[in-house]
């Protein structure tokens, strides 16, 4: 029997800029489900909206901005990091463990 050891993440995703409301907000809901049914929870997501990219990505020179802060355990990190590879509207995403000053906040 393995124990779960629920830690503190950031998602940071950029979508592509053709992409509706309501695409944005199942990714949002997708990422959100998958975490919830694997015993971690959301703790804050923020729509930081169209912003310009620093460089082009897939020929856009924009991208939707989503900022999710979750607990999850790191295995379960994994699979949604191979998950969001797979998505074929996200242009980017960063997953990385939270800074430690956020946590206790």
């Amino acid at each position: 029997m393995t124990t779960q050891r629920l830690r503190d993440y950031e998602l940071v995703m950029v979508l592509s800029p053709e992409v509706g409301d309501e695409e944005v907000t199942a990714t949002v809901e997708r990422v959100t489900g998958f975490v919830t049914e694997r015993g971690g929870s959301v703790v804050d997501q923020e729509t930081w909206g169209l912003r310009r990219l620093a460089y082009p990505i897939r020929n856009f020179q924009e991208g939707n901005y989503i900022l999710t802060r979750f607990t999850l355990d790191s295995q379960d990190v994994r699979e949604l990091d191979r998950t969001l590879t797979a998505s074929q509207d996200l242009l980017r995403h960063l997953v990385m463990l939270a800074p430690k000053a956020q946590v206790k906040a």
